[in-house]
């Protein structure tokens, strides 16, 4: 318990220190833009992947639950509903936080044991406004895109299992799919998703600061940084559902 509340005191304290110096000019918007297409762009094949096996998954397994009911012709907005309102996001987020958490900490875990940041606080350059800032920021703008993507893709994987063995069109199924979505299933799931682009990037970069003990002390700042990440995300993931299920209903 000590040591929980020691780390929650650590990370709360250095968030503040990051919204501080974020709020007061200069902006580094460019570096912000950079890691937007370091986190967001190349992170696209792996989140697609996923979200497509995620689909294809969901189809091959539910089809022939639902034909015994006869309701083959719900494939479709179930898998709508599953994958917008949870699948989508969750998996989203771990994809993330395995790639971008591990990535955030052993980079900037490399920067604190070769001296860079000290480097970097004697030229009267703020570390927490160039390095950590921007890459907070670009985890809560490109998680939502991450996850919009993710759920095109599980649905046009759906589609391509559920093609093999039911005949419909492709318009008939993203109409089913889409009829079926309301307000309350898109937007709050999309919202979720920049909470937990904010955990993955605050967590990553924590860790990575508070490097200590060479290299090795990189490699364990990389490996608490994924595990804390996937763990938060989850966790998260039952309060958000809540929260939006008393907000919105449903």
């Amino acid at each position: 318990m000590k040591v929980f509340l020691e780390w929650l005191g650590g990370i709360s304290t250095f968030f503040g220190r990051t919204v501080a110096a974020a709020a007061r000019p200069p902006y580094e918007f460019r570096e912000f833009v950079r890691q937007l297409d370091e986190i967001g762009t190349r992170s696209l094949p792996l989140v697609g992947a996923a979200g497509a096996a995620i689909g294809v998954v969901l189809a091959m397994q539910t089809r022939s639950t639902l034909a015994r009911f006869g309701a083959d012709s719900l494939l479709p907005s179930m898998i709508a509903i599953a994958v917008v309102r949870e699948l989508g996001p969750v998996i989203t987020g771990l994809m993330v936080a395995g790639r971008i958490g591990a990535g955030l900490a052993a980079e900037i875990g490399a920067m604190r044991v070769t001296e860079q940041i000290e480097a970097l606080e004697v030229s009267a350059i703020n570390p927490f406004r160039y390095l950590i800032a921007p890459r907070i920021a670009a985890c809560i703008v490109a998680m939502p895109l991450l996850t919009a993507y993710c759920d095109f893709l599980a649905l046009a994987g759906g589609y391509g299992a559920a093609s093999i063995t039911m005949q419909t069109s492709v318009r008939l199924y993203f109409d089913a799919s889409m009829q079926i979505l309301e307000f309350v299933d898109v937007v709050p799931s999309l919202a979720k998703t920049a909470v937990f682009g904010f955990l993955i990037g605050t967590i990553g970069c924590y860790h990575g600061y508070s490097t200590r003990g060479g290299t090795a002390g990189v490699g364990r700042a990389a490996t608490f940084s994924v595990v804390l990440s996937s763990l938060m995300v989850i966790l998260s993931d039952v309060l958000l559902v809540k929260i939006s299920q008393t907000l919105f209903g449903g």
